[in-house]
């Protein structure tokens, strides 16, 4: 698909497929961080490690649903780690990847581009629980609501081991109210039958990314398989997107540069009380 077709296609649907965007070679790369990562939840870690393996620690949430505490191999069954990027170097470098920031900037239309989420979700092989459908921008302190979210399949993605489901066109929809995300394995996605009949199934084989917008309405059914289903999940927006912080959070949080802006490495954005909203 040529470029301006990308676009006009993320533009009506509210998601783009790239496949084989990264090497075997990168996706192992990956995969080897991630049983690291899941080492270092488990306290499994050598000196050298141990300041890094402490931070990743603190950012590590575990499986709510799972019926046990490990997986086979004695490591704990997680369900996600957020801010990879303060902990590790190879989710660090992909999140800045230059295949994914040509993408990105295409999609969004700006050379100059800041993240606002890197994070793995994990489905462990049995026991990754479902994620109820819903809109990223309905959690986020960000306005507009236009950012672009990139799923980068680790492992092959399909719907027995819960790849992505997603609703086209419902970015169009305007914000709505979802309730929960995390839900147990036999739970359904949604109560609302509307949107349950509308839900496609993204299988994606490892390497591949699926690009969507933040409003477009999204989730994925359980691991049933004895393989896992490993993500790298970023999200990325521009600086004509403001944050607007709610329930005493910090009026100003800094975050990371991936393109452009002057080869600045962060950005800190303020919540606007007058013509200015970054320094």
């Amino acid at each position: 698909m040529e470029l301006k077709a990308r676009k006009a296609f993320f533009e009506k649907e509210g998601y783009l497929i790239v496949e084989n965007l990264f090497s075997t070679e990168e996706v192992e790369r990956c995969q080897a961080e991630i049983h690291r990562l899941h080492a270092f939840a488990a306290g499994h870690e050598s000196a050298a490690e141990k300041t890094r393996a402490e931070i990743a620690r603190r950012h590590v949430q575990r499986e709510p649903f799972a019926k046990d505490e490990t997986q086979g191999d004695n490591l704990p069954v997680l369900r996600k780690a957020e801010n990879t990027r303060q902990y590790s170097e190879v989710f660090r470098d992909l999140a800045a990847h230059p295949k994914l920031i040509e993408v990105l900037q295409e999609l969004t239309g700006s050379a100059d581009l800041l993240l606002f989420r890197s994070t793995l979700m994990f489905k462990p092989a049995f026991h990754g629980s479902s994620h109820g459908l819903h809109q990223d921008s309905a959690y986020w302190p960000m306005d507009p609501p236009n950012l672009v979210t990139v799923s980068i399949a680790l492992n092959d993605a399909t719907p027995e081991n819960g790849c992505f489901k997603v609703i086209p066109k419902s970015h169009l929809w305007g914000m709505q109210s979802w309730g929960h995300i995390a839900r147990e394995q036999d739970a359904e996605l949604t109560h609302r039958k509307d949107v349950e009949a509308q839900q496609m199934d993204v299988p994606l084989s490892a390497g591949s990314a699926l690009f969507f917008h933040s409003l477009m309405v999204h989730g994925s059914g359980p691991n049933t398989t004895a393989n896992p289903r490993n993500t790298a999940l970023y999200a990325y927006f521009s600086p004509q997107v403001r944050y607007t912080p709610k329930d005493g959070k910090p009026a100003e949080k800094a975050f990371p540069v991936v393109a452009g802006l002057g080869g600045k490495t962060e950005l800190t954005l303020v919540a606007q009380t007058d013509d200015r909203s970054q320094h």
